[in-house]
């Protein structure tokens, strides 16, 4: 059949030798008990091949065509097929499957294919409360309705709520977190950062995978709780946090998004790259990638490369082109620009500037003069043309044909057009800041186009890196409003008033199993040791009645009046709890200490020191 299958689709016939080849004289050998038993065969294709995918496609696909033609809804993965009916009763889906089934199962017949009706499994989708089961059966053998059916990992339920999808991925991670918990405790143990990868690299996939079809059920309470269940471990770990830490309070100082945040991001991304459009994106158009159909065949492929040149004097060892073009891409001060300097010999004979929205990268605009020089090849007289960028990552994308960016897809048919009509065509890599007075002039251009130039945008495709900015700027707001709305973490809130603060300067500071006890109140205070009957009286040390919490340890207790003095010192503020809420005197440098509730550790922006010396002062002072 896979012979009939290239005739049909009019395969070359050296091709169709070749595969011939492939396929004849085929054995198959089973080893067993010391006895070895050897069988020819002439059905399929070895498995595992790099071929054989594509030839069970050749298979398989007029069974596809044929069901489309019929009008039923059909998707194929590999081996197996997926096949959906509607109608308003029972009866009417019961004639629809029963007849599409029967004419599979005579498809395969004919085809030499054989399908396993006990493999396969049926589902009622319906919101309807009384309703009747469709009977249903393939080659004599009754299929048996099922309350969820598993596809390409996705469990998918009867009413669509992902309950059973979000158990079992949960119950997965779990097992990993179980295994890693044996080797990662407070106190010694795995380090953060292993922990760190793991989640990231394991956890998370697990958890994620299909997130664009099961994220609405995240928005259930009972989900999140699953969610929250499996993360709080992983986050604990990461902080080196007591048991007892909540896990609003174990997520932040861990650096990391909640689970059901971090699928509804993933769904987003994934409906904006689509063409979905996002309410926090307005009307503008995403940047996507060039369907490989729509690319170039390999076979018209043709060679391009760059030449690369570090200095003015191999600039001018390669100016034989009759015209040189320069080209540079700016981003300065929000704005974004592009040039090109077109050049003959030492002189500029005429220059273009390019505008593009604020949203863009250097890299789009990097990518944008090179298409744009490649469009003035195509409309000039000349014979030969040198295109001069200093980007090398634009210039690998333009003569990487893998790459299917739109603009470099665009490049490279403008160059292929330009050496059909007989045009040679050089593109150069110049170092940039290396004193070269074309690529200077050029570097001048895009930036004056990024300041200056106000025109419609010649190019305002939202890049993904953007889209992505967005998403999680809008995820950190969501996740603000339900940290402070949670009762739980109380002592971390003080500290941390704001996550999305927060989280920027966790990731950037990182956090100690001590660090962690002050931030969370849970640790070796007499008023936490006290709460699980650890300790008779919570009362500090230098007065009875005056519970030992964090916050009087800090800023209260006179035992540590002298490291605390120290501290002051070396900040040069005050450590108060109003400097911690309110900002306090300003430092050395004329920024707060701490800031208020809306701006947690704004000093951290710029510097990381603001944090870790005063916190390295007083957990030293609790010790």
């Amino acid at each position: 059949m896979i012979r009939i299958r290239l005739a049909e689709n009019n395969c070359p016939e050296n091709i169709q030798k070749v595969l011939g080849s492939y396929l004849q004289n085929r054995l198959v050998t089973v080893r067993y008990a010391g006895e070895q038993v050897t069988r020819t065969t002439s059905k399929g294709c070895v498995q595992g091949s790099i071929g054989g995918p594509i030839l069970w496609d050749l298979l398989l696909d007029p069974l596809l065509h044929e069901l489309e033609k019929k009008g039923t809804y059909c998707q194929a993965y590999a081996d197996d097929v997926v096949l959906l009916f509607d109608g308003e009763t029972g009866m009417a889906i019961e004639r629809q499957a029963n007849a599409t089934l029967a004419f599979i199962q005579e498809w395969g017949v004919r085809n030499k294919l054989r399908f396993a009706p006990h493999k396969t499994c049926a589902m009622t989708i319906t919101r309807k409360l009384k309703y009747d089961n469709p009977r249903l059966c393939m080659g004599g053998v009754d299929i048996g309705m099922s309350s969820e059916v598993k596809i390409l990992g996705l469990t998918i339920d009867r009413a669509l709520t992902f309950n059973a999808h979000a158990t079992n991925v949960c119950a997965k991670a779990l097992t990993v977190y179980k295994q890693l918990a044996r080797a990662a405790k407070v106190s010694w143990g795995l380090h953060p950062e292993v922990i760190r990868s793991v989640y990231t690299a394991v956890v998370e996939p697990i958890i994620m995978y299909a997130a664009s079809a099961w994220a609405p059920a995240t928005a259930k309470l009972g989900v999140r709780k699953q969610l929250g269940v499996v993360q709080r471990g992983f986050a604990q770990k990461l902080c080196k946090a007591y048991r007892t830490v909540s896990l609003n309070a174990s997520i932040v100082l861990a650096g990391i998004l909640p689970l059901d945040l971090r699928i509804q991001e993933a769904k987003a991304l994934y409906e904006a790259k689509r063409g979905v459009v996002l309410p926090m994106l307005a009307d503008r158009e995403i940047e996507r990638r060039v369907a490989f159909a729509h690319t170039p065949h390999p076979a018209k492929h043709v060679d391009l490369g760059f030449i690369c040149l570090v200095d003015q004097t191999e600039v001018n060892d390669h100016c034989a082109q009759a015209v040189r073009i320069f080209t540079d891409g700016s981003k300065i001060e929000g704005e974004v620009g592009a040039s090109l300097s077109l050049w003959n010999n030492d002189v500029e004979t005429r220059n273009r500037k390019l505008k593009l929205p604020s949203y863009c990268t250097v890299y789009q605009a990097e990518l944008l003069a090179i298409c744009r020089a490649t469009e003035e090849i195509l409309a000039s007289p000349e014979e030969s043309f040198g295109i001069y960028s200093d980007s090398r990552s634009a210039l690998q994308t333009v003569t990487n044909w893998s790459s299917t960016h739109h603009l470099a897809v665009t490049a490279r048919k403008n160059l292929m057009d330009s050496m059909a009509m007989g045009k040679g065509v050089t593109l150069f890599w110049v170092k940039a800041h290396a004193e070269v007075k074309e690529n200077d002039r050029a570097d001048a251009l895009a930036k004056a186009a990024a300041r200056t130039l106000k025109v419609k945008p010649h190019y305002d495709r939202c890049p993904v890196s953007f889209v992505k900015r967005m998403i999680r700027m809008e995820t950190l707001d969501k996740w603000n409003r339900r940290f402070r709305d949670e009762p739980t973490a109380s002592v971390t809130k003080f500290f941390f008033p704001n996550t999305e603060c927060a989280y920027k300067t966790i990731r950037r500071v990182g956090t100690t199993s001590l660090t962690t006890q002050i931030f969370t109140g849970h640790g070796g205070f007499s008023e936490y040791l006290n709460r699980f009957k650890l300790k008779e009286d919570p009362s500090c040390v230098c007065e009875p009645g005056v519970p030992e919490t964090p916050l009087h340890v800090l800023f209260e207790c006179p035992l540590f009046a002298a490291e605390r003095n120290d501290a002051e010192i070396l900040l040069r503020t005050q450590i108060k709890k109003e400097n911690v809420q309110d900002g306090g005197p300003p430092l050395k440098q004329g920024r707060p200490l701490l800031s208020g509730p809306g701006e947690s550790y704004p000093a951290l922006r710029g510097s990381r020191g603001c944090l870790s010396r005063p916190l390295a002062a007083l957990v030293r002072a609790e010790a």
